[in-house]
């Protein structure tokens, strides 16, 4: 096995166990703050400081991975969630909101440290001007990352369903320490410094393409979050009288199933390595905006609310994982090879940015205005992020010769 391959999969390793950790957190939160009598926006602004420290942290860890190495900030995120994990597994007496958001905002930290500095080492481990095998490993890692995700939602339900909140949190802080002395060992410590130092202003990009990228990826992962984060979980309990388990286990089996779309992606698109570029991403946000809008219509007509959440769940995670998976290729692709970083960074706070909107929105408009009016901002959203999108450029052109 060469280094490079060997590189790559004990990152994705490392990616992995960290999301089976921050998908369990996620879930825990949701369910047990609910339980606990916590208002649907309640629950949303625990995860605030989550989103917004994810802002900060993609502007700045960007810059630091490029002068420290990507290894070094990928190890600093698993620590904090280790630390974050830890802290809220104390007595129900001392969650307070505070407390709880404290917390959440390392898990936040953490979370964005540990993923752009996984999908920017990928791009250092391809060759240049091989865009073809980028969107592949890209697509597999962020895929498969996102399949573990939902096995973390499912893992959170059961650890709260039979050794409750306190102890789940342990058992997930322990495991998560384990892998990352395993991958520390492992990986080089120079992998992804920049050759060159890389001065903080860098971290704003001055690439048009990354610029209309960034912002069309806000206002997609915002049309996601806005009524998956909370306003699902929340419903199906609520409004559909399922189990913790039955909301776990659905919801787990949505991200497994959207996170194995994305990772084939390459394969389902079969498209050749001209047409990898602005074309395929206007088109498929098109398509996405189709199903919020569908939903929202279905149940205003009064259809059956699970049968019409279930199917549009379905067709939304498909297509919204195509989606993804074509952004998350064009940014390592715009990207310059050497501060690879930098770049990442600054697109991933853009959409940390979404996330946050989304998240705060999630709450405020389930409780204001339920299901459909969550549908209809999510219709608004995936509109803009379809404009946003005709700015990008058709030909990808490599770092050799950009």
């Amino acid at each position: 096995m060469n280094h490079d391959l060997r590189n790559y999969l004990t990152v994705t390793g490392g990616y992995w166990a960290f999301t089976l950790t921050d998908g369990a957190i996620r879930m825990l939160v949701v369910l047990y703050f609910h339980q606990l009598g916590y208002s649907p926006f309640a629950v949303a602004m625990l995860f605030l400081f989550y989103e917004f420290f994810g802002i900060v942290t993609n502007l700045v860890g960007g810059w630091l991975a490029a002068r420290l190495g990507m290894n070094v900030t990928m190890h600093v995120g698993m620590a904090m969630q280790v630390g974050a994990l830890a802290m809220l597994a104390v007595p129900v007496a001392m969650l307070t909101v505070p407390y709880v958001m404290f917390a959440q905002a390392m898990s936040g930290i953490a979370k964005d440290l540990n993923k752009m500095s996984a999908k920017s080492s990928v791009k250092t481990l391809v060759p240049q001007g091989e865009n073809a095998r980028l969107f592949k490993w890209v697509a597999i890692l962020t895929g498969s990352k996102n399949a573990l995700k939902g096995v973390g939602f499912f893992l959170g339900a059961v650890l709260l369903e039979f050794v409750g909140f306190s102890h789940a949190l342990l058992i997930l802080s322990g495991s998560l320490f384990i892998v990352m002395v395993i991958t520390m060992l492992i990986l080089p410590r120079e992998l992804g410094k920049a050759k060159s130092s890389a001065k903080f202003t860098q971290v704003f990009s001055n690439n048009a393409a990354i610029n209309w990228l960034s912002a069309a990826r806000f206002f997609l992962f915002g049309a996601r979050d806005v009524w998956f984060v909370v306003a699902v979980p929340v419903f199906m309990y609520s409004e559909l009288k399922w189990s913790f388990m039955w909301v776990g286990g659905f919801m787990a089996l949505w991200v497994i199933g959207y996170g194995f779309v994305q990772a084939v992606a390459p394969m389902l698109l079969r498209l050749k390595e001209h047409q990898l570029g602005a074309g395929a991403a206007r088109r498929w946000a098109f398509i996405l905006l189709l199903i919020p809008a569908g939903m929202a219509w279905a149940l205003m007509q009064h259809k059956d609310p699970a049968t019409v959440l279930v199917i549009g769940l379905m067709l939304f995670g498909v297509v919204f994982a195509i989606n993804s998976a074509l952004h998350s290729y064009l940014i390592l692709a715009y990207a310059d090879q050497d501060k690879v970083a930098l770049k990442v960074g600054f697109y991933y706070m853009a959409n940390a940015g979404g996330r946050l909107v989304g998240t705060v929105l999630s709450g405020w408009s389930y409780q204001q205005y339920g299901l459909t009016g969550c549908l209809w901002l999510s219709s608004g959203f995936v509109i803009m992020a379809w404009l946003l999108s005709l700015g990008l450029p058709e030909r990808i052109e490599t770092s050799a010769t950009s």
